[in-house]
Order: structure tokens, then sequence, then C-alpha cells
């Protein structure tokens, strides 16, 4: 299983961003799906998660602003990302969690990063 975010760029502040996070492979179930975020010399946050059932929470930092959203069908999780300040600015994680099964019929539950995407906003 391999995720692939893309959708980071530069914006002034004020702007919005969409960015997208796919997974791919040999997929049974997803169950939460998750975007972090980590600005240079600090610690990775949890900015957003929403569960298989559609269930969401936020960081209290972005919360009114971003929104969170999934496509099932298409293993696909979305941040939406409006008025963005620029201590907005950081690497954007994507990561999920799910289930797969092996050709013999093992079941693997797992967990993957997506490789990031750079968000730059300008004041």
């Amino acid at each position: 299983v391999q995720l692939q975010a893309s959708g980071g760029g530069w914006v002034q502040a004020g702007g919005s961003l969409r960015l997208s996070c796919a997974a791919r492979g040999s997929i049974s179930r997803i169950n939460t799906m998750e975007w972090y975020r980590q600005a240079p010399g600090k610690q990775r946050d949890l900015v957003a998660a929403i569960t298989n059932g559609g269930s969401t929470s936020y960081a209290d930092s972005i919360k009114g602003r971003f929104a969170i959203s999934r496509d099932n069908a298409e293993n696909t999780v979305y941040l939406q990302m409006n008025s963005l300040k620029p201590e907005d600015t950081a690497v954007y994680l994507c990561s999920a969690d799910g289930l797969s099964f092996t050709d013999s019929g093992e079941p693997i539950a797992w967990r993957h990063w997506g490789q990031g995407t750079q968000v730059t906003v300008s004041s």
C-alpha cells in the first residue's frame, strides 16, 4: 500500500489550497485517514482526521478554516484549507490505517504515510 499526496504550493495569506492523498494497492478497508503537518524545527502535529464513517476531528489551530473529507470509493482523503495564515506553512503529510489480505487470505493490518507536500503561505 502506498499513499500519494499532492496539492501543496505557495499562496498568499488569506488564500486557499486543497490537498489530496490517494491510497493505492491491495486494500480491503481503510479505517482512519489523517493529515499531519511539520514546520522546520518543530514536531509533527495532527491537523485533522476522518474515520471510515465520516466522523471528523480537528486541531484547535485550524478549526473553522480547514475541512477534511474522503472518497471511500477512491481511497482518497482531502484537506480543504481556507483563510491560510503564514503560520500554516509546513510540510503536510497524510497517513492512513487499514486492512489488507495476503494471497493466502491472511489479514494484515497496516499504517502508512505519504511523502509529504509543502505548503508555503506568505504574508
